[in-house]
């Protein structure tokens, strides 16, 4: 198996958490009381309970980088989440601030950003390239 790092987000609501995520496509892989991972193929997200967190102020986040960029976005925008700048949940189109790679970002049920990054643009920082 090939090094890996999943992220770990908090959430409000383990059954909640799971149905939201269902509909991007996730599937349990792992819950116990102080413990759920979720798995869509190769992105795996791990998430702790954290029943006060205020989706509004939290600052939690991951990065996800994917290969097909584009086709995971056009799937996750057949879900209709809101793609306005203030809304909870939300998905944004794809951007690519300043220097950094390609990419569009999640907001998911409970604040927690998820960025997900093109593989392909981001070669450049990853072999060593300008950031």
């Amino acid at each position: 198996m090939a090094d890996r790092i999943t992220a770990n987000l908090p959430s409000r609501d383990f059954a909640a958490t799971e149905a939201f995520y269902a509909r991007l496509g996730f599937a349990r892989a792992f819950r116990g009381d102080g413990w759920m991972i979720l798995r869509r193929g190769d992105l795996v997200l791990e998430f702790f309970p954290h029943p006060e967190i205020d989706k509004r102020t939290s600052w939690f986040s991951a990065c996800a980088r994917v290969d097909d960029m584009a086709g995971l976005l056009a799937q996750w925008q057949q879900v209709g989440l809101p793609q306005d700048e203030k809304s909870i949940p939300r998905l944004t189109g794809i951007f690519k601030p300043g220097q950094a790679p390609r990419m569009f970002a999640l907001v998911d049920e409970d604040g927690s950003l998820l960025r997900v990054i093109d593989n392909i643009d981001a070669g450049e920082i990853d072999s060593g390239g300008a950031a």
